[in-house]
């Protein structure tokens, strides 16, 4: 859906499937995942913002009408995953790449404002990943003390970059998302993870857990 999104929105701009140039785009959005969409198209239209930000509109409207007319599904135990954590005292930031109106339409359309205690866009930070400031910025709203007793989750390099950055102690690199394990590797994944659902049990080890704060993403 989110490739479908990209390729809509890249197209509206005159790069169309078949050609060069739509392959090297397609190659910068799979390298960027997990930056912000506006950065994303500032990468392959760097020298006209107003192009970006078109592209970036398109972007948005063909996401948010993939959503109105198939809905979104969690994957398979990422509810409970949530659940166990905040069962176990874990507070559970989702952020994004997204801008903070699509970021309202995912929680909406996923029905999950009352399954996280925050969510926060880089339009709510300043800056997106791999900059820190999102994983920061919860760490202060949430009330954490210690950047050590953060953990985030993510699929991309640009999470796991991140991760590092704000000093979370563990950077948890997903399997089935969009970059490899050398990819997650490579941007400082501290452990891997088949998926959302194995994170209880990699955060909490069948222990209890002081208050906490987990930092998983979306995009």
């Amino acid at each position: 859906m989110v490739e479908r999104a990209f390729a809509d929105a890249i197209a509206t701009q005159g790069i169309v499937p078949g050609t060069g140039a739509y392959a090297r785009a397609m190659v910068h959005v799979h390298r960027s995942r997990g930056c912000p969409t506006i950065e994303v198209f500032r990468g392959i239209f760097p020298d006209n913002e107003a192009q970006a930000q078109a592209a970036n509109l398109t972007f948005e409207r063909s996401y948010q009408g993939a959503i109105g007319r198939a809905g979104l599904v969690p994957a398979p135990g990422v509810m409970e995953a949530l659940d166990d954590l905040r069962d176990a005292g874990v507070k559970v930031c989702l952020t994004t790449g997204f801008s903070r109106a699509m970021l309202g339409g995912v929680l909406e359309a996923l029905g999950w404002s009352g399954k996280v205690d925050l969510a926060l866009s880089p339009e709510d930070t300043g800056r997106g990943r791999p900059m820190p400031d999102m994983v920061l910025a919860a760490v202060l709203r949430l009330g954490i003390e210690d950047v050590r007793q953060v953990a985030v989750a993510g699929d991309s390099e640009s999470d796991m970059i991140c991760g590092r950055r704000a000093g979370a102690s563990v950077v948890a690199g997903v399997l089935t998302g969009v970059h490899s394990r050398e990819r997650l590797l490579k941007g400082g994944a501290t452990h891997l993870v088949g998926s959302v659902a194995d994170l209880p049990a990699l955060l909490l080890g069948g222990r209890p857990l002081q208050p906490t704060a987990a930092s998983a993403s979306a995009l």
